[in-house]
């Protein structure tokens, strides 16, 4: 069954203050004053929330997927503290200004955190914390419900070489391409929380991108896996998100197998699912099926669901490829791990010829998760 994460934008911390002005009549003060026409009102001031996410770093903007996080809360004139996550959830107060909490819902996490601080007079102010959380699962469900590898490209900066290798160098990479890769900012880097990868024509004529791979750090056998991006539309560009068989280095192209979750080819209007494998006689064989993406230069989500039986795709929570792996040809590749490859290409036999005016154009890409 088709997921859909519906992505929001990670918005920035900010607070507030609200004063809760009490008012006084004859006996009753709604403020907790003396009854006498006296004002007793106290107002709390410089709240100060500091959240812990278990086992965030650099490398793990969202913590450990431990699904935990702690708050220590001051304020000047504060007698106890209160505590709500999320919109839906209920008030937890104390006077220590100290809390903590264990998500449970798998998956990337994102919720407001609303902090109080409370006075005598219980008057209070408050701040609100969004924050960003992710919660693995145990895994072994059997339905791709557990969100196990992903990468928001949070930042603005290098790639994050805990999950990304780039690989670099030129010389057609077996299409005659015309890029030569690199591993310069200029062609690969995450700005604003997306991933970039640029071709450029360089002053000389050449042209340069960027290819970027998961081999040795993240590979995985079965799953399902969502990609958001967007693609370059100049005539020539050959962008791709696709997977190599983890035993590449052993057995060598196509007995590894490959699986193309998306390429575009000169048609800008359509994109393409490709399997490859090699055949008996020892020659490729390959499956594949296109797709109309008029509005290819815009956000589109790309998905596979690889299960033991079979590999299927889909463009915007539309299915429109589907192969059984479950064959008995003898070099069948699909029930072994694989890794991640994104890249752009420029030209060759498939890209086509690159447009005389172009620049550069870029593959921009907002996430990729895994699940299992």
């Amino acid at each position: 069954m088709v997921k859909k994460f519906k992505y929001l934008l990670f918005l920035t911390v900010f607070s507030f203050s609200r004063i809760l002005v009490s008012c006084s009549s004859g006996g009753d003060n709604p403020g907790g004053g003396d009854g006498g026409g006296g004002n007793s009102q106290i107002i709390p001031s410089n709240l100060v929330a500091n959240v812990t996410i278990q086992g965030q770093s650099e490398d793990e903007p969202f913590g450990d997927g431990s699904g935990i996080f702690s708050v220590t809360a001051t304020a000047t004139n504060a007698v106890k503290y209160g505590f709500k996550v999320g919109n839906s959830g209920s008030e937890t107060q104390n006077s220590t200004g100290q809390f903590s909490y264990t998500l449970t819902d798998l998956g990337i996490n994102q919720f407001p955190l609303y902090v109080y601080a409370y006075s005598a007079s219980n008057d209070r102010i408050s701040t609100i914390e969004n924050l960003k959380i992710f919660v693995v699962g145990n895994g072994g469900s059997g339905n791709n419900d557990v969100l196990v590898w992903f990468d928001e490209f949070d930042g603005t900066g290098a790639i994050n070489t805990s999950k990304w290798t780039t690989e670099t160098g030129g010389g057609g990479w077996g299409n005659q391409e015309e890029q030569i890769y690199t591993s310069s900012t200029n062609n690969v880097k995450r700005e604003g929380g997306i991933l970039k990868i640029k071709a450029i024509k360089e002053s000389n004529g050449s042209y340069s991108s960027a290819r970027i791979k998961t081999q040795d750090k993240f590979e995985f056998r079965y799953g399902y896996v969502e990609i958001r991006a967007k693609l370059p539309s100049s005539q020539g560009t050959w962008p791709a998100l696709w997977m190599l068989g983890a035993n590449f280095p052993e057995v060598g192209w196509p007995q590894c197998g490959e699986i193309d979750i998306m390429e575009q080819f000169q048609d800008k209007n359509k994109v393409k699912s490709t399997l490859h494998w090699k055949l008996p006689d020892g020659q490729r064989g390959e499956y594949g099926l296109d797709v109309s993406n008029t509005t290819s230069d815009d956000w589109h989500v790309y998905a596979m669901d690889w299960t033991p039986t079979s590999i299927t795709t889909y463009l915007d929570g539309n299915q429109f490829f589907t192969m059984n792996i479950s064959g008995v040809e003898p070099y069948y590749p699909f029930n072994e791990e694989f890794f991640f490859i994104f890249n752009v290409a420029m030209g060759g036999t498939l890209g086509g010829d690159i447009d005389p005016n172009f620049t550069e154009d870029t593959m921009e890409i907002d996430y990729i998760r895994v699940y299992q």
